[in-house]
């Protein structure tokens, strides 16, 4: 339990206010190509001219920073949208987005991102702040994406009880979904996904540092990989259709090795998606609507 004199996480971010930031990014066809070959796809999911998959904007824009900026465990010590919080510990909570019309590859595009929302709330291991950043897409000056993700940060790290001994190496769960998609993320997996999106977050390819550290059971399968995996099913399962909206929400982390299933269930112009695995139903759960 904190000391009465600890200050609240609330207190540090009272004036914090960072203002909005430009991007701007070629949508080079390059980067998808590389995401279709991660995910085994026949051939490229887009390509110059076509528009972008869902989500697949997490593959352009990327920022490299100089290798003394980053923490011990492989993160940005200071960032335009990271709070000031005092031994910052990061977890992406979730997300969604509107589309109003994809953006396609080749084009140049626009990314405006600003600080939506910090709220402050309690959970079961302490203090938690919900930081949620927004960002607009826009190709030739119009608004096409506006995407919301949600991030939580806690001072401290968490107790390593509350992870999982081992990992669950046995086959995916069944399920009477109409739309499914295996998928046994490995190391090699992982680590490719690090280098497509500049994230040398430790817990993902340092399997020591995850369990001496961390006290994880294993390296750790990123929390997009998961949103990804559930939005590949739509692709796969409605490719003749539009996408207008989606959200997504991270619950239990899964681990390098284990056996994933997303599935789909439509519903009319919606479905919904779940990512589960033998020891956790739902890793991540999501919705999708189309146009």
């Amino acid at each position: 339990m904190p000391s009465p004199n600890t200050p609240s996480l609330a207190s540090y971010v009272e004036n914090w206010r960072p203002a909005p930031v430009t991007a701007h990014d070629p949508l080079d066809p390059g980067p998808a190509a590389a995401v279709s070959a991660l995910l085994d796809l026949p051939a490229p999911a887009a390509r110059a001219g076509d528009p972008l998959p869902p989500l697949w904007q997490w593959f352009h824009f990327l920022h490299w920073p100089a290798q003394q900026a980053l923490g011990p465990d492989g993160h940005l010590r200071d960032a335009r949208f990271l709070p000031p919080v005092p031994d910052r510990q990061r977890m992406f909570a979730g997300g969604r987005c509107e589309i109003t019309e994809p953006l396609r590859l080749g084009e140049p595009a626009e990314r405006v991102s600003s600080l939506a929302a910090v709220t402050p709330k309690r959970g079961r291991s302490g203090e938690l702040l919900f930081v949620t950043e927004r960002q607009e897409f826009r190709q030739a000056g119009r608004l096409r994406m506006v995407e919301e993700q949600d991030i939580v940060y806690r001072s401290g790290r968490t107790a390593a009880g509350g992870h999982p001994q081992g990992v669950d190496r046995r086959t995916a769960p069944a399920t009477d979904a109409p739309w499914q998609l295996e998928l046994r993320p490995d190391a090699v997996l992982l680590f490719r996904l690090s280098a497509l999106t500049a994230n040398a977050h430790r817990i993902h390819y340092d399997a020591p540092y995850c369990r001496d550290t961390e006290g994880y059971p294993g390296l750790v399968v990123h929390g997009p990989l998961l949103a990804l995996l559930m939005l590949d099913v739509v692709r796969r399962g409605a490719p003749g259709r539009t996408v207008r909206s989606l959200s997504f929400r991270l619950h239990r982390p899964a681990f390098a090795d284990e056996h994933l299933l997303a599935d789909g269930t439509p519903d009319g112009a919606t479905v919904r998606l779940r990512a589960g695995s033998r020891r956790e139903a739902r890793h991540a759960t999501g919705e999708v609507a189309f146009a």
